[in-house]
């Protein structure tokens, strides 16, 4: 997520924007934990309900399609692949830009639509980061 953000980073969350729009690949979502809903994940959507997801020495296709992600900085790539998956309904597959070390649809599977609250939009601490999460 750009500017990329780290543990005990400040950000500001719409938790309205999806009574009105639906949920888009690239947004970066908040969500309960499927594992342990007291915790809150930040990932980025990759794939909607329906959509073919399949990760090869670590590029994520898209419904055959290989996905550009100039948002993985080149140290936090990894060569993990992902056996192909298709989103159920009602559900998002979800994935960190800090591949490497990400805890996300890889290890968890597809997160429902009941668990996602908000979408992060912008960082405001520290000050030196200020600015749109993209």
């Amino acid at each position: 997520m750009m500017p990329s953000l780290d543990d005990q980073e400040r950000i500001f969350i719409n938790k309205f924007v999806y009574r009105i729009e639906p949920i888009q690949r690239g947004d970066i979502v908040v969500f309960r934990y499927p594992r342990d809903p007291a915790k809150s994940f930040i990932k980025r959507v990759i794939g909607l309900a329906g959509d073919h997801v399949k990760i090869e020495d670590g590029r994520v296709y898209l419904n055959g399609r290989l996905v550009a992600e100039d948002y993985v900085p080149l140290a936090f790539e990894d060569q993990r692949s992902y056996p192909e998956v298709v989103v159920p309904p009602d559900s998002y597959f979800v994935l960190g830009d800090h591949r490497s070390l990400s805890n996300d649809s890889r290890d968890f599977g597809p997160v429902d639509a009941n668990y996602i609250y908000g979408k992060a939009v912008f960082g405001y601490w520290p000050m030196e980061k200020v600015g749109r999460l993209r």
